[in-house]
């Protein structure tokens, strides 16, 4: 008994001088959490899914990997758009949206237009729009699938998206993988967004704020760092985590009212982006089925926390606003001025055969800043000629966006 107690005292004193270390705003647990929820979707070929209930040095206690809207009935079923576990194996986004009756469409606005959302994520989310439930995963670990959310809302409008990455040793950050039973896996998600012509209004990218609020596993609790809002485990190790004797993990409350519009994000990081071989899913149908959709303009990138490996929950916010387009900032950008001082004309060339053809308003201004000339045009020339000598501005336009050029004639 004597030793027991010794052995017990050793160990309350390790802990207590590595709790010593840890300097953050996180509420600490170690080892294992207590299950609460078992295995809440099988698939086959599919990873255990549960839920669990950790326990803080300092007695708070948190849902891992998250406290989702999984078992909440106001959240809907986000539709499929690749799913092996329900037999939905579409090939293309198009055939995916065409087995859909508007019966899956919610309503945020009534007199807004319909927004799509196309979503891939490792491995789950819980997705809201100006605080309203519209969305959760169909599949919370794997096998990995696709999802569409359909929604009725007027722009401006924000997004709110929970990311999970799930684990299969509650609390502690990790899951079976190589035959390492302490790998730390990773997380990821892209979304794009489509408005009712198919044209994109918005999509994953380092304009979104990320925050995390768990995570695991940390075998030094040293290694965190707090800068302003970011919380940072860049030093902290992230494989041969079964060497270690003991997993600590770190959990932050997550704000009451995060989802919501009103929200104020302002402090929250700026997501980090990721390719797609960084989150490895060239391999995964869910994703290459629908390149033409996840890869539609080179700005789309998979974002997370700062920690792709050992961030498990993080929510992400966007506003969409009302004249964002993400296909016209692409146009924009394979658009090509030049200035013919041969020719005498400014000419206006689309890079690329796959280029909508879009009609430009090109404004030549003169060095007091007055427009001489304005003209409403598709790609092709605006001849100069009858200006006299001296320095123009051109200024192209197409919706909000703007390309600016100056000449010497």
């Amino acid at each position: 008994m004597v030793r027991v107690l010794v052995l017990l005292a050793i160990c309350a004193a390790s802990i207590g001088e590595a709790y010593a270390q840890y300097t953050g705003t996180a509420h600490v647990s170690r080892g294992t959490a207590v299950p609460v929820e078992s295995n809440i979707y099988i698939c086959d070929k599919g990873r255990r899914a549960d839920v669990g209930r950790a326990t803080t040095l300092e007695g708070q206690e948190y849902l891992v990997p998250a406290s989702t809207a999984w078992f909440d009935a106001r959240m809907p079923w986000a539709s499929d758009l690749h799913n092996i576990c329900t037999g939905k194996n579409y090939t293309s986004y198009h055939q995916a949206l065409a087995a859909l009756d508007g019966t899956d469409i919610v309503t945020v606005d009534a007199d807004g237009e319909v927004i799509t959302i196309y979503m891939f994520v490792d491995n789950y989310a819980d997705v809201y729009i100006n605080g309203v439930p519209v969305g959760k995963d169909r599949v919370p670990f794997t096998q990995f699938n696709s999802s569409i959310i359909r929604v009725r809302v007027a722009r401006p409008f924000t997004i709110a998206i929970r990311a999970v990455d799930w684990e299969e040793q509650l609390g502690i950050g990790v899951e079976l993988n190589g035959g390492d039973a302490f790998h730390a896996g990773d997380g990821g998600l892209v979304a794009v967004l489509t408005d009712s012509t198919d044209a994109v209004i918005g999509a994953t990218d380092a304009s979104w704020k990320a925050q995390t609020f768990y995570t695991a596993p940390i075998v030094d609790l040293s290694c965190p760092t707090e800068q302003g809002s970011v919380r940072g485990s860049s030093s902290c190790a992230t494989s041969n985590i079964g060497s270690y004797p003991t997993i600590y993990a770190l959990h932050w409350p997550v704000p009451d009212a995060w989802m919501e519009e009103s929200f104020d994000d302002s402090d929250w990081p700026s997501a980090t982006t990721y390719t797609p071989s960084d989150i490895g899913v060239m391999n995964k149908p869910a994703y290459t089925n629908f390149t033409a959709v996840f890869e539609r303009a080179p700005s789309i990138s998979f974002v997370w926390s700062t920690n792709l490996i050992l961030d498990n929950e993080v929510l992400l916010r966007k506003r969409i606003d009302a004249a964002t387009s993400v296909d016209d900032v692409q146009d924009m950008g394979r658009l090509e001025v030049t200035y013919d001082d041969v020719q005498e004309c400014v000419i206006l060339r689309s890079q690329g055969a796959d280029v909508p053809q879009r009609r430009y308003r090109v404004t030549v201004l003169d060095i007091r800043g007055s427009a001489i000339l304005q003209n409403e045009m598709y790609a092709g020339a605006v001849s100069l000629s009858h200006c006299s000598p001296g320095l123009y501005a051109i200024r192209v336009e197409y919706g909000d966006h703007i390309r600016c050029m100056s000449i010497i004639r």
